[in-house]
């Protein structure tokens, strides 16, 4: 990880493209209490690579993206990870029916034998075509996640009901913002995102919510949990476990579902996880890791690229050492420029603007002092050969 964030300027020569790790210069705002990475910072980790999948088609289902954990991919087999709800789990009497997850009327709840927490979850459902009942008495089913928090399944396709229990809503928490079903027999989509409150020490340090999207179209959006939600009563703020199953509801309709899969999130910052904005204790870790890391592979250098990587460090975490090593460094560095002929000063053009635009940021920042060796006879030599234009 370093500081090597974009190409100087296109004025730059061939001589400056050195295999430095900061031959980019040094670029963007850089960290600060709460905020471990500069901004467009080339140190920060790059995204992983997922291999995405396909969408589905009322035809056939859609191919989960390369991390996803399958828990129902339309084969017999997958029945064996799901139990019926009850303790200790037995086999639930559910049944897979032409690639379908079926719910048998009177089996009970289903849940998944695998727990996860916070989460990208996929799930396809379809009401019978059949058309009987209504209200909440026309397929209704639901999705719980964690076992607690009911994203609400009900053929609400020309059937109204109460707000907070359409199809969906956070079931007695939040209405769906728009009605966006398809008819009934038809395949419905939920693309959920799901993060559980924290607590801490007894408290609440953060809310949980959920994202939901039917059929493409956002019905709720990073709604508060309040408690999870529940039937006839106001539920209240609680801890959560890390992990808990999903369960499917047995609401005696035989409601239908497919190509069931999640995908893990990663840890929120207020419990250990990486973000944007950290604890300053937490931002002051990472600086400090940050630059230990550099300072190790500077060790291997020498010369210019060893006084830049050390320079670099410095954005992260101040170090009188390292401050005084660059010094040094810099000094020897200038006292070559300096012996430099007039007529190869020009090959020396990226090398020198390089090194000026790490020293200016450094001394912007109050990372380095104004009296750095470099940085008033640094800024003479540019101007004096017009660079600066």
């Amino acid at each position: 990880m370093r500081i090597s964030f974009l190409p100087l300027s296109a004025a730059l020569t061939a001589a400056s493209c050195l295999p430095s790790p900061a031959a980019g210069g040094f670029y963007g705002d850089p960290p600060d209490e709460t905020h471990p990475w500069a901004i467009h910072d080339m140190n920060r980790p790059q995204p992983r690579r997922v291999e995405p999948g396909t969408f589905s088609s009322q035809e056939q289902p859609g191919k989960p993206p390369a991390d996803a954990i399958i828990l129902f991919d339309g084969s017999p087999a997958a029945l064996e990870k799901w139990a019926a709800d009850k303790n200790p789990p037995e086999p639930t009497k559910w049944i897979v029916k032409d690639g379908t997850l079926q719910c048998v009327p009177g089996a009970g709840y289903i849940r998944s034998r695998e727990e996860f927490g916070d989460c990208q979850l996929h799930l396809e459902w379809s009401a019978p075509a059949k058309v009987e009942g209504n209200s909440q008495g026309r397929g209704n089913s639901g999705v719980f996640l964690m076992g607690q928090v009911e994203v609400q399944v009900l053929d609400n396709f020309n059937n109204p009901t109460y707000a907070d229990g359409f199809a969906g809503s956070v079931y007695g928490v939040n209405p769906p913002l728009v009605n966006a079903l398809v008819a009934p027999g038809q395949w419905q989509v939920y693309d959920i995102t799901f993060r559980r409150p924290i607590f801490k020490d007894g408290k609440e340090i953060e809310t949980g919510y959920l994202t939901v999207f039917l059929n493409g179209v956002l019905v709720q959006d990073h709604t508060p949990l309040e408690g999870g939600g529940g039937h006839m009563g106001r539920s209240k703020p609680h801890p959560f476990p890390e992990k808990g199953p999903l369960k499917l509801q047995d609401h005696g309709n035989p409601v239908r579902y497919r190509n069931i899969w999640y995908r893990p999130l990663p840890k929120r910052p207020a419990e250990g996880g990486d973000g944007s904005h950290l604890s300053p204790e937490a931002t002051a870790a990472q600086r400090k890791a940050i630059a230990t890391g550099i300072r190790a592979g500077a060790d291997k250098l020498t010369g210019r690229d060893q006084m830049l990587h050390l320079m670099e460090s410095l954005t992260y975490e101040a170090d009188a050492a390292t401050t005084t090593k660059v010094g040094d460094l810099a000094t020897t560095w200038w006292k070559s420029i300096t012996e430099t002929p007039a007529s190869q000063l020009e090959a020396k053009k990226g090398e020198i603007m390089q090194v000026h635009n790490a020293v200016k940021y450094l001394v912007r920042f109050k990372m380095l002092p104004d009296s750095f060796p470099l940085n008033e006879g640094i800024r003479k030599l540019i101007k004096d050969n017009s660079w600066d234009k």
